[in-house]
């Protein structure tokens, strides 16, 4: 995106594409007012007021092509600081390109994708991480990761970038006051003070640090019912679902591939996955179902070994994870009579979880599923604030910055040396809110908007 683009008037729908009730289309920029005025006819006859929304016709020349509400915001109060102009038409997509052609005839261009957050993040109004919870808003699909997109939008991790790169400025002016006035600062126990400095700054920054988050928030919980045939899983897959989406028959290996289903669990959006039984097997369609099971358990965030509960213990059950270790055991077909008792699955499995559930009466279902939501990492945790990946790149990448700070003071190196390192930290930082960050980066960022925002 050029900035010399950013003069243009730019226009674009705002509203799905689609069929609905409603569309809006926004326009921003210098010629905005102009351009609503040759397309908009009040009803009250009167010039649209700013910040108020005005009843009126859209017109192509003398032609009333709808009725529709318009609103003008002036700048610099607008989500781009400029003009900002929306028309809220009905929702004909056939309506939507006429308007877009009419603003399109009087000045304006289509805008890119992420254009108007684009200028809101090029006149101020937001840096480059508030930019990226307005995508992460919009894409959002459960309420935690909806409630991490507002605290990234509202600053959260802006601010904790902000208050690290002040520590830095601050070191920086510390090692800059030593070296300019040796008589009246003690360079030793400067240095010293800069390496204890850069030490705690380094193991906070890391602590802040968890890709697990942003990247449960963004594909959620990933969760592999694994087992033996006829262990009950596709019947736990429904229950959990809460429909029949997976096929369940007496007969072993009914299940040949894995089905994924999402559901939300108190604002958490999980990813279960049914797998084919684990065992041994001639077939060679079952033995790719075994296979894809496999290779399921070992990208899970939560592996659960389902058993029959009203089945004895075969000796073998657990050698099929080959290796893999399960998060969660679940006795299943909890209302039959039992014939495996929690305790020596314990010993199977010492310091695993154990719930029994029924997926016919739905007996412990509740209490699966409070153990599933607790594999979780704590989204409201400072060890949370930095959690999308561009973020945890820019901030590790910063703390083997000021790990080199504290070693070359540690290694009795001229403190002009540490201060390099600690520039170099303060700019890695600047990257997550843009302050530091190159054009292309910044275009890579607001490639990934929708057109109309």
């Amino acid at each position: 995106m050029k900035l010399d683009r950013v003069k243009d008037t730019v226009a674009a729908q705002a509203t799905p594409v689609g069929e609905g009730g409603i569309a809006i289309v926004r326009m921003t920029g210098a010629q905005s007012e102009r351009i609503l005025s040759r397309v908009f006819s009040p009803k009250n006859g009167r010039p649209v007021e700013n910040r108020r929304l005005t009843f009126g016709h859209i017109l192509d020349g003398q032609e009333h092509i709808d009725e529709a509400m318009a609103v003008l915001m002036r700048a610099p109060h607008s989500y781009t600081r400029e003009d900002v102009v929306e028309i809220h038409c009905h929702g004909s997509q056939a309506l939507v390109g006429r308007i877009l052609r009419l603003l399109l005839r009087e000045g304006a261009r289509m805008a890119e994708p992420g254009e108007f957050t684009y200028r809101a993040f090029i006149n101020g109004r937001i840096d480059l991480a508030q930019a990226e919870g307005v995508m992460r808003m919009i894409r959002s699909d459960s309420e935690r990761a909806l409630r991490s997109a507002v605290r990234q939008l509202e600053g959260g991790v802006s601010a904790y970038v902000r208050e690290a790169r002040e520590r830095i400025i601050a070191l920086l002016a510390s090692i800059s006051a030593a070296l300019d006035f040796p008589d009246e600062v003690d360079e030793t126990l400067a240095a010293r003070e800069v390496m204890e400095a850069c030490r705690a700054m380094e193991s906070r920054l890391r602590a802040s640090c968890d890709p697990r988050v942003g990247r449960m928030e963004e594909e959620g919980l990933r969760v592999v019912l694994a087992g033996q045939p006829n262990a009950g899983k596709s019947s736990l897959l429904n229950a959990l679902v809460g429909g029949e989406r997976a096929i369940v028959t007496d007969v072993p290996g009914t299940t040949r591939d894995t089905l994924t289903e999402a559901i939300q669990l108190e604002g958490l959006r999980v990813v279960l996955t049914d797998t084919a039984g684990l065992r041994e097997t001639s077939d060679a369609v079952e033995r790719i179902g075994v296979e894809r099971a496999r290779k399921a358990l070992s990208e899970a965030d939560v592996r659960v070994w389902v058993l029959d509960h009203s089945s004895a213990l075969d000796e073998r059950s657990e050698d099929v994870l080959c290796g893999t270790v399960p998060h969660l055991v679940v006795l299943s077909k909890g209302d039959l009579p039992s014939r495996v008792e929690e305790q020596e699955i314990g010993l199977r499995f010492p310091g695993i979880p154990v719930v029994t559930v029924s997926s016919l009466t739905g007996e412990g279902m509740d209490e699966l599923r409070r153990a599933l939501v607790a594999f979780a990492p704590e989204s409201d945790a400072e060890s949370a604030v930095l959690s999308q990946a561009r973020h945890v790149e820019a901030a590790l990448r910063a703390c083997d910055a000021l790990s080199d700070a504290a070693g070359a003071i540690r290694e009795g190196m001229p403190m002009d040396v540490a201060a390099i390192d600690l520039s170099a930290a303060l700019d890695i930082l600047g990257e997550i809110t843009g302050e530091t960050l190159n054009e292309s980066v910044i275009d890579q960022v607001f490639a990934r908007f929708c057109v109309g925002k």
